[in-house]
């Protein structure tokens, strides 16, 4: 094995203590799902309608053992229960909806940010010391202190508000018909611009500082003093011999970078209105939507959990001498 059964209980742990919280937090919350519905009913709240919420959504106040139960049998027969807020449709359709448009925010981010963030920092290692340098890490520093919700409001105001370059809401324009063409595609991507700018940032000062660092100890390897040795092109040596192997502690913090990427897309998804996992979190705890708000967070622990578990793979894959050890 790749990864040992140590390391695979505290992965089980972890998920058993998620799946608790996943349940405990939404509860602690004021106020009911069924309390939001009637208030939303305002002058309609009939007792009759009252009446016929209650029946249908009365198992969201039962007691809170029975309630316990009922979560830990839906997730055993994989049935995450039905939406309060989107009655009558389920938490998987839900969700599932929901995913596709995050998963297209947050992977295009990452691409974007993978890449521009690990070339700045293989050049700042490289002229380490020098002008490249003394700019660019240091913003990356500030990049990463900077709040996803003042990046998001600014760019909004600026881009979105004030000079009108790109659209202030909605994942596509809302006059097309989804659908595979050049149309509905480009729209989803001039929507998707001001969002994954947002996201970018905080990744960008993070690959840059990470790359930086892995790439410093990688230059003084013999493999790369060879390189120069051999007369190779200082773009060569610095991507083919130096980037290349610096990657690795990259792709780490990828995987445990990823509860902050979530949650910096539920802020930029609530304020560009992008219809992603986000928003419907947000609307969700809004309707106190136990079953929406339980699924969500339990997809967001499994993706989370399941990257630094392919990331441990992968490590014992690459390096032996981990494989060995974990043993």
């Amino acid at each position: 094995m790749y990864i040992s059964s140590r390391r695979l209980g505290v992965y089980a742990v972890a998920l058993g203590f998620a799946i608790v919280m996943n349940f405990t937090v939404p509860r602690l919350m004021p106020g009911s799902p069924v309390d939001a519905m009637i208030a939303q009913l305002g002058p309609r709240a009939t007792p009759a309608a009252i009446e016929a919420i209650k029946a249908r959504f009365g198992a969201v106040e039962a007691p809170i053992t029975a309630q316990f139960l009922d979560y830990i049998k839906g997730l055993a027969t994989l049935d995450l229960g039905v939406s309060v807020k989107y009655y009558p449709q389920t938490v998987t359709e839900v969700l599932a909806r929901s995913t596709l448009w995050t998963l297209f925010l947050v992977v295009t981010a990452i691409t974007f940010s993978l890449v521009v963030g690990t070339l700045l920092g293989a050049i700042a290692a490289w002229r380490r010391g020098g002008r490249f340098d003394t700019v660019v890490s240091p913003f990356s520093v500030v990049m990463i202190a900077v709040p996803p919700v003042i990046i998001a409001l600014s760019a909004l105001f600026v881009f979105g508000v004030s000079l009108r370059w790109f659209p202030v809401g909605y994942a596509y324009d809302p006059n097309l018909d989804p659908g595979i063409n050049f149309t509905f595609a480009g729209s989803v991507f001039y929507h998707a611009i001001l969002p994954v700018l947002t996201l970018s940032p905080y990744l960008i000062g993070e690959f840059q500082t990470t790359m930086r660092s892995s790439m410093i100890s990688v230059l003084g390897e013999d493999y790369v003093t060879m390189g120069r040795a051999k007369g190779l092109t200082a773009a060569t040596v610095m991507l083919g011999y130096g980037a290349r192997n610096a990657m690795l502690p990259v792709l780490t913090n990828l995987a445990l970078m990823l509860g902050a990427v979530f949650g910096g897309s539920i802020v930029t998804e609530i304020v560009f209105n992008y219809p992603g996992l986000g928003l419907t979190l947000f609307t969700a705890s809004v309707a106190r939507d136990y079953p929406v708000i339980q699924g969500q967070l339990l997809l967001m622990t499994l993706a989370t959990l399941g990257a630094n578990l392919l990331v441990d793979i992968i490590y014992g894959v690459i390096d032996p001498r981990l494989r060995d050890g974990s043993a």
